[in-house]
């Protein structure tokens, strides 16, 4: 059994939201939550999705509520944080899963709305997550709020774009909201993965160079599994990390230790090439 496939119930009695909670890291944040006895709420764009996931967990006997909820959208994130609310009764913890990258071009290449729209998604989505959270968690007597970051936060990705520059910006905000609102008892943390097998990385060949770059920088070897990131999750939101606040996680097998993968490959553009095309 996995660490995230492990109970305790040390969440008994919590309400948690999981924003993202229909695929892959969401989907096992919301699961190993739940086996520890949290009310879950899951949210995502796609209800069926959604529904996927609910369907599987209660073959497990467990419970998972679901609102369809996109975390650009202040009144969506609203609604979502007001349904956990009242499906749990509280608030204690939020798991903000939501995110996502863009078209991977050198900065000279890179279009404008394409930028700003990963910025929307991981910076405003995770600000508004916590906007929207901070009151109830407090209502609650404090709580844990976790942010999805990425290795790519700390270590250099070429042609990646906003995507390193939003899950940096997730760590930063993580840090300045935990020194904002550890008076009022609610923690803030981030965990940082690094390469993990879920549906978006499957578009990276397993026999190419990238794949490569990425193994050869990580110290345990291998990649991530999603139940690996969860187990790591499950304990920020937990009482085991009770004195833990303002912190970043890395869950990479000690990759960032090293360099970031080198994604240049999937451009066409080779290191000496990046500038010589407009």
């Amino acid at each position: 059994m996995s660490p995230a496939h492990q109970s305790s119930a040390t969440l008994a009695g919590h309400g948690v939201l999981v924003t993202g909670g229909g695929t892959g890291i969401g989907k096992a944040c919301a699961a190993a939550a739940a086996r520890d006895g949290a009310q879950v709420m899951i949210c995502g764009r796609t209800r069926s999705r959604l529904e996927e996931v609910a369907t599987a967990l209660a073959g497990e006997g467990l419970k998972v509520e679901l609102v369809v909820a996109d975390v650009t959208s202040e009144d969506d994130v609203v609604a979502a944080v007001e349904a956990t609310v009242a499906f749990a009764g509280n608030l204690k913890g939020l798991v903000a899963n939501a995110g996502g990258g863009g078209g991977m071009a050198p900065y000279h290449l890179q279009d404008v709305a394409e930028y700003r729209r990963v910025l929307d998604l991981n910076v405003v989505g995770t600000m508004l997550c916590v906007k929207h959270a901070v009151p109830k968690m407090v209502a609650a007597g404090g709580g844990s709020f976790v942010g999805m970051s990425s290795i790519a936060a700390t270590a250099t990705h070429p042609v990646f774009g906003a995507y390193p520059v939003a899950k940096a910006g997730i760590d930063a905000m993580m840090r300045n909201a935990a020194d904002e609102y550890g008076p009022a008892g609610v923690r803030f943390n981030s965990v940082q993965p690094g390469f993990v097998t879920t549906e978006i990385m499957e578009g990276i060949p397993r026999d190419g160079s990238v794949f490569e770059s990425y193994l050869a920088n990580t110290p345990l070897g291998g990649v991530s599994a999603p139940d690996d990131v969860a187990a790591a999750v499950l304990f920020l939101l937990g009482p085991a990390s009770a004195r833990i606040t303002g912190q970043h996680l890395a869950v990479d097998g000690g990759h960032n230790l090293r360099s970031g993968p080198d994604f240049r490959p999937f451009t066409g553009l080779l290191p000496d090439q990046l500038l010589a095309r407009e």
